[in-house]
């Protein structure tokens, strides 16, 4: 099968240096980098992995806590991520091509509850206008609704199969 690497993210990694007195928590730590990077959106995710003891070549060792803030939009994402004690916080950012930009707003990646409602609203739309019309077509004579019944028992298995083969 050849694929066409349409929809592509520009990738790029930076390591900021923390203020002074360090974030105190991981919501600190997102207010700070909305500053920092002029990101004008409330984090999509903030999670915190509570220090935990670790294995490293036959010694335990104290692993410190981790912070992850993720910002996301149609256009862009942005990654944090934070371990408690360092100088400094890796972000990752990527920028969406056009391509790219419309499939993340298909998924509804970093839209609100509005657009999600709205998306869903159309999709369900357009499933009924095509069941009703199917329904119209065959007059429900049992000729034509047993081949549109067939025509779409084949279409859902060949559904079926492409999707659980990937």
């Amino acid at each position: 099968m050849m694929k066409i690497p349409a929809a592509q993210m520009e990738q790029s990694q930076i390591e900021l240096q923390l203020p002074a007195p360090p974030p105190a928590n991981a919501k600190a730590l997102a207010s700070w980098l909305q500053g920092q990077l002029n990101i004008d959106r409330e984090p999509a995710k903030i999670s915190t992995e509570p220090a935990k003891a670790v294995t490293w070549a036959g010694q335990s060792l104290l692993q410190p806590s981790q912070w992850r803030v993720d910002f996301h939009s149609p256009q862009r994402s942005v990654s944090a991520e934070y371990w408690v004690g360092n100088t400094f916080v890796s972000v990752k950012h990527q920028d969406a091509n056009v391509f790219a930009f419309l499939t993340r707003l298909h998924k509804g990646v970093g839209m609100g509850v509005g657009w999600v409602l709205l998306a869903d609203t159309l999709a369900g739309g357009l499933v009924f206008l095509s069941l009703t019309g199917l329904l119209l077509w065959t007059k429900l004579h049992g000729t034509r609704l047993t081949m549109a019944g067939l025509g779409l028992i084949s279409l859902g298995l060949v559904m079926f199969f492409v999707l659980d083969s990937l």
